[in-house]
């Protein structure tokens, strides 16, 4: 048998409110709160651990979930993990749309970071309440651009495998700095 995937259901996180989560992710980012689930037990562990469960709309069926835990010890974040390594991007329409965003965020008394130049795409990046980092990427790249990365993939992954440094085979994209 083959696995065939349709798309992401959701993906989760821990938040610390999860009122405070729905309220920020409507306010900042526009998110429609699709459904909560609230339980005592855990229904796959039948684990005696009360926890609300959010849905959030990211669009085109994407749904970003989160968990409050209110008996578990207070969340942090993975110290032996950078913090820009771990993040949720989402997608805008353009560069128009991402330096919209970007007034509006700042609007809301955030600290937003970018545009950054990625060669293929341009972010920005700021924090949810949880200490999440989020992004949120316009598009640049051509569709040759794609292609050439594409066919180039399999070749930097061993090269990277092998020798845990950067391939140059995609450096034109830096160029574009």
């Amino acid at each position: 048998m083959t696995v065939n995937l349709k798309r992401i259901h959701h993906v989760a996180y821990r938040c610390k409110d999860a009122k405070e989560t729905m309220e920020f992710y409507q306010r900042v980012l526009n998110m429609d709160f699709v459904l909560a689930i609230a339980e005592d037990q855990v229904p796959s562990t039948k684990a005696p651990d009360p926890y609300m469960h959010i849905f959030m709309d990211a669009g085109m069926g994407n749904v970003l979930a989160f968990f409050e835990l209110p008996n578990s010890p207070e969340m942090g974040r993975d110290e032996q993990t950078p913090q820009w390594v771990q993040h949720i991007a989402f997608e805008v329409e353009n560069m128009d749309a991402l330096e919209a965003a970007k007034a509006h965020i700042e609007a809301e008394g955030l600290d937003v970071l970018g545009p950054v130049n990625h060669g293929i795409f341009k972010s920005i990046y700021f924090f949810d309440p949880n200490g999440h980092r989020l992004e949120l990427v316009a598009n640049t790249a051509t569709e040759a651009q794609m292609k050439q990365l594409h066919e180039v993939a399999p070749a930097m992954i061993e090269e990277w495998s092998r020798t845990k440094r950067a391939p140059k085979h995609a450096a034109w994209l830096h160029e574009q700095d």
